[in-house]
């Protein structure tokens, strides 16, 4: 199977951040891939701008120790490297300020042929002045398009002055809000399984589904992100967003079709769905030390933090489709192993004509994001060998690796794939600014709640699945959580 590789159109992309730690990891190294791929225009340009007094040369020599870092081994060439670090350029600017804003005004291309992207790899307070900037310096053009990275707001009204700010300058078209677990390979073939395979959407509703979960693990803790993560915490950092865009591509209904407003259409539809969970359908917790490593509270520097590192909830959404039918979302730091997984169970068969020993079995749909991306489909089967017919499990199996063999280790990089589509124009994979508000409406009632009532996180053991109540929101209605694995 040989992937196809389409060319975009000629573009400058300016990188706000350019010298930061996420320019550096993913987006300079996820944009050289595609360089090698021949998907990058022969006049492309890449703009990294930041407050570092750096000249073209010192930048280019950054990235090019980034990429040795970042894309060990990963099969390209000295020349390859010296093709991409010769379309970077770089101009020191001050977000708030007026310096170097005339210097990028002068190297940004403004011709009708030319796609022009900024991408706000910064914090979000930054945002509005860069915004305001491009736009009183008449740097961006009509066909401009701005990248903003999460956080979108902290709660509904933020994330509303926040949307508001950027409108003043640009239009909802322009802005591409991004979230790279949308990117994933996997997420996206989680839409041609349900919608491009008869087998699997007719089966898609409550007659034939008990639940879902949806598990994001990690297996690190907040590192050097405490100060910014014990004003957050996992409602904020993982449900408000990934969590919730998981959530919606499994629930929608098929839109209309396979363009921006169509999907986006029908994603909206399920937050505006989402009843309000019971307190007692949700799980807070907050990670205890261990003999290698600190507590959260620790790692945080707050001994009296309330914040949470791990939330597990049971949700409901109130439509003909899914009435009835519970999701668990879950999400922690520092769990047993790194895995990012939905799995669809559906409901045992209404009568069994096997006898009691042959035990329960149910196929579950397991679509996992990382690590070792693919779709496994559990199946029942008989056992092999004598002695009466004796019942197991087996996984009818899709992973990337073992289905696409070596082309799945080229798999492009979310990151990759979401600036691809940004220069295409294609905001599929982005979220609208309603998205955003709609999910902080669901979202604050709960935060305010615990708030009011002081609620503290129940303390959970490292290289653990996470809080035992966490087990017990399960066990209240006969289910258990699926293992995490890595």
């Amino acid at each position: 199977m040989v992937s196809r590789v389409i060319p975009v159109e000629n573009f400058d992309l300016v990188i706000f951040g350019g010298t930061g730690d996420l320019a550096r990891r993913k987006i300079l190294p996820g944009l050289f891939r595609r360089f090698c791929s021949g998907q990058m225009p022969a006049e492309a340009r890449i703009v990294g701008a930041a407050r570092s007094d750096l000249t073209d040369a010192e930048f280019r020599k950054d990235i090019k120790a980034a990429l040795e870092e970042f894309l060990p081994n990963k099969g390209h060439t000295a020349k390859d490297v010296r093709g991409f670090l010769d379309r970077l350029h770089y101009v020191k600017i001050d977000a708030t300020g007026t310096q170097g804003w005339s210097v990028l005004k002068k190297l940004v291309r403004k011709d009708k042929d030319t796609i022009q992207a900024f991408y706000f790899s910064v914090a979000p307070t930054l945002f509005g002045p860069l915004a305001e900037r491009l736009h009183t310096n008449k740097i961006a053009g009509p066909n401009a398009r701005i990248v903003v990275e999460k956080p979108f707001g902290r709660d509904l009204e933020s994330a509303k002055a926040l949307n508001a700010t950027l409108r003043d300058h640009f239009e909802e078209s322009q802005i591409y809000r991004i979230d790279h677990y949308l990117g994933k390979e996997t997420v996206q073939n989680l839409m041609a399984v349900r919608f491009g395979n008869m087998l699997f959407e007719p089966l898609w509703n409550a007659q034939y589904v008990d639940h879902v979960q949806i598990t994001v693990a990690e297996t690190v803790g907040v590192g050097g992100r405490g100060a910014y993560y014990d004003k957050s915490g996992a409602m904020r950092d993982m449900v408000q967003n990934h969590l919730m865009q998981l959530l919606c591509l499994i629930a929608m209904e098929p839109p209309a079709h396979f363009d921006p407003d169509s999907v986006r259409d029908e994603k909206l539809k399920v937050i505006r769905a989402l009843d309000p969970p019971e307190r007692e359908d949700i799980v807070r917790g907050q990670y205890k030390s261990d003999v290698q490593g600190d507590s959260y509270l620790e790692e945080v520097e707050n001994r009296s933090s309330t914040t949470e590192s791990f939330v597990a909830m049971k949700l409901a959404i109130s439509n003909w489709r899914w009435a009835g039918v519970p999701f668990y979302l879950r999400t922690g730091k520092r769990l047993k192993a790194r895995a990012s997984e939905i799995s669809i169970v559906f409901k045992e068969t209404p009568h069994s004509i096997f006898d009691k020993d042959s035990g329960r079995h149910r196929n579950i749909l397991s679509i996992r994001l990382q690590p070792n991306e693919g779709i496994t489909l559990g199946v029942t089967i008989k056992e092999p060998g004598p002695g009466g017919m004796r019942l197991v499990d087996v996984p009818l199996d899709m992973t990337f690796a073992d289905a696409l063999g070596p082309e799945a280790d080229d798999v492009p990089d979310a990151y990759e794939r979401l600036i691809m589509d940004v220069i295409r124009g294609n905001q599929t994979l982005f979220m609208r600014g309603d998205e955003v508000e709609a999910a902080w409406a669901w979202t604050d009632p709960i935060i305010k709640d615990w708030t009011s009532r002081g609620d503290k996180p129940k303390a959970y053991d490292v290289e653990t699945t996470g809080p035992e109540d966490a087990a017990v929101l399960m066990h209240r209605a006969g289910r258990r959580w699926l293992d995490i694995k890595a």
